[in-house]
């Protein structure tokens, strides 16, 4: 079951050359990617004589979220005096893992609730974000001697929205609020989603049970999702849509989440996640990754995908600036 991350992603040309390119490398079982895009010195990340030279490739998916995320491990492990090769704008989660568990690349960041509920097959996530880290870290190691690390509290889950005009209106603050209007007045509770969360027991049918509304009583559009997010600022279509709690377009647009009081969606922090036998013989990664980790918050994210969507920045300057801004690296 895959969480439709991907259907956010910020298509760029390349994403074709490095499909067909990851591909290419897969077939031959073979190690590849390409050199960084831009340079970066030590900061508050010093070198570290044991990942002096290291051969290590960084992966992503093919969205925004991932490929800057991917570009803060490439960056960082850079000034720690790796030999990083940039493997990031993978198509899919499952490409991803894929070309992680055949050896293409050492290092990502990926979602707990992605590893429960799509690699390891749960139906069911796991409530907390560090008991949900803690559930998929333990599965994960046993099934496949994959080991997750230094998760960060960014949390990049479903949620419902609305501007803040119709707060205003409604005086509705969190799902058991709108739960309630739904059942009141559901003209007024008009909702977008796109296809696979109308239907998915992690999106709104479940939602509707776990709020216990009547999922039929309620007035649903169903619109793609990039859509959603301006049609659901503009309120006359949509009262209230489905988003993802970091896309930068919920500062863009000053839409205002609505408050999951009764957690039912899964917790989707990004950890780091490698070979067991790559994080053996090069623990200090984590070393270098952990300080980077903890500031990684749902603001920060938020920001920093709305300067690649909203603002048109590249990825990789976006991901230079934030760990130069922060002292961890510098520009040469």
């Amino acid at each position: 079951m895959r969480r439709t991350h991907d259907r956010r992603l910020r298509r760029r040309l390349a994403a074709v050359a490095v499909t067909a390119g990851l591909a290419f490398v897969a077939s031959c079982g073979l190690q590849s990617g390409g050199a960084l895009p831009l340079e970066v010195g030590p900061g508050s990340i010093q070198p570290v004589p044991e990942l002096e030279g290291v051969k290590i490739t960084v992966g992503s998916k093919d969205f925004t979220e991932q490929i800057t995320l991917g570009y803060i491990i490439e960056f960082a492990l850079a000034a720690a005096g790796a030999d990083v090769r940039d493997l990031t704008n993978i198509q899919g989660s499952n490409s991803t893992r894929d070309a992680q568990l055949n050896g293409q690349i050492d290092l990502t960041y990926e979602y707990t609730g992605t590893g429960w509920i799509n690699y390891l097959g749960n139906e069911t996530p796991v409530p907390g974000s560090q008991a949900q880290f803690e559930a998929v870290r333990d599965a994960d190691l046993a099934a496949n001697g994959m080991v997750w690390a230094v998760p960060a509290p960014m949390n990049n889950t479903y949620a419902i929205a609305m501007n803040r005009q119709t707060a205003e209106q409604t005086g509705v603050k969190t799902l058991s609020d709108y739960a309630k209007l739904i059942s009141s007045d559901p003209d007024a509770a008009t909702t977008c989603v796109e296809t696979e969360f109308n239907v998915r027991q992690d999106g709104f049918p479940g939602m509707a049970a776990k709020y216990e509304f009547d999922a039929n009583r309620a007035k649903r559009q169903i619109l793609q999702t990039g859509i959603i997010y301006q049609a659901t600022a503009d309120g006359t279509q949509c009262k209230f849509g489905e988003v993802f709690t970091t896309d930068g377009r919920i500062i863009a647009l000053d839409l205002v989440l609505l408050e999951d009081d009764r957690q039912f969606f899964p917790k989707y922090n990004p950890a780091l996640v490698m070979k067991k036998d790559f994080a053996e013989a090069h623990p200090q990664v984590a070393d270098v990754m952990t300080p980077i980790s903890a500031r990684l918050t749902d603001e920060v994210m938020t920001e920093l995908n709305r300067k690649v969507d909203v603002d048109g920045t590249e990825p990789a300057d976006v991901a230079r600036d934030w760990l130069v801004s922060e002292g961890f690296v510098t520009k040469p």
